[in-house]
């Protein structure tokens, strides 16, 4: 088993000084490691359009405000922090859970679009995407919040990843329910909280809706939806629905994570758990447990 985070830093400042013309060129090329992430997709994924459209920073503008920010990054000492914290989580998560399988994981840390006022604002500057087996991608803004919990960012998407990867949960895209996708994200922050503390461990997104128990109740109601199409409404809240072309249900941002913190902390004071012993947890069971001792 090998984590291995890629050198975007220096792929990243190739491409925003190099002249326009030549810059889709040596993206694509940045991305091309991440191919894999898209296998289950139908026919062939344009890479730099999955980038833009995933308010990955800009190849036409902006140049020396991401060259700031990689700046940034880079004396904060993101790439290493990150291959240290993914490589200690991955040693937890397989000492406590008995004969799981890690398998290559490539992970591509990716500076955001300072011009995409959704990325900048409701998601707070950052966005992961951990849940394919063998891949993870951190899209960030180096916000000091943000810098300050990129290695419980890693542990969360590789919380993500190793409960997917074979012999964990399958994952179907079109009968998997929002009570599963709620359930990964308070496991994912769980785990993060086990290894770096409440203060840091809380995805960002979710932290404003942790109290808040309308919200708590509502997301309740849709933990039987099937669906990935539905979860943006249901785990991200109505911004990030709109912002897709999807109905929003009436919840506020990261409702979701926080409903999922809430199921996963009650199920895990039932049993006695870690959240890295519980990796490979039935979401079912999660909610049942957790709301029959919310009863």
């Amino acid at each position: 088993m090998t984590i291995t985070v890629l050198d975007s830093h220096s792929a990243m400042r190739r491409i925003l000084r190099a002249p326009a013309a030549d810059r889709t060129a040596l993206l694509r090329a940045m991305l091309a490691p991440t191919e894999g992430m898209y296998r289950f997709f139908p026919g062939d994924v344009d890479l730099v359009a999955v980038h833009q459209q995933s308010s990955g920073f800009p190849l036409d503008r902006d140049e020396e405000r991401c060259l700031d920010a990689l700046d940034a990054l880079a004396a904060a000492d993101a790439w290493g922090r990150m291959q240290r914290a993914l490589d200690h989580a991955a040693d937890v998560l397989r000492a406590a859970v008995p004969g799981l399988a890690v398998p290559d994981i490539t992970v591509l840390a990716v500076l955001g679009d300072p011009g995409d006022a959704h990325f900048m604002g409701p998601s707070l500057g950052m966005t992961g995407f951990g849940g394919i087996s063998g891949h993870i991608v951190i899209t960030l803004w180096p916000f000091p919040e943000n810098l300050a919990r990129l290695e419980a960012t890693a542990a969360h998407e590789l919380n993500h990843n190793l409960r997917y990867s074979p012999g964990g949960v399958v994952w179907d895209p079109a009968t998997v329910t929002v009570g599963e996708q709620v359930v990964s994200e308070g496991l994912a922050d769980a785990f993060a909280r086990q290894l770096h503390g409440d203060e840091l461990g809380y995805a960002r997104l979710g932290v404003a809706s942790l109290h808040d128990d309308a919200a708590f109740a509502k997301v309740v109601t849709g933990l039987d939806v099937t669906g990935m199409r539905n979860f943006t409404a249901w785990v991200h809240g109505d911004a990030g629905a709109e912002r897709l072309g999807v109905a929003p249900v009436g919840l506020p941002t990261g409702a979701g994570y926080a409903a999922g913190n809430r199921l996963v902390d009650a199920y895990l004071a039932v049993t006695g758990q870690t959240a890295a012993q519980a990796l490979h947890a039935d979401s079912a069971a999660v909610i049942a447990t957790a709301l029959d001792r919310a009863a």
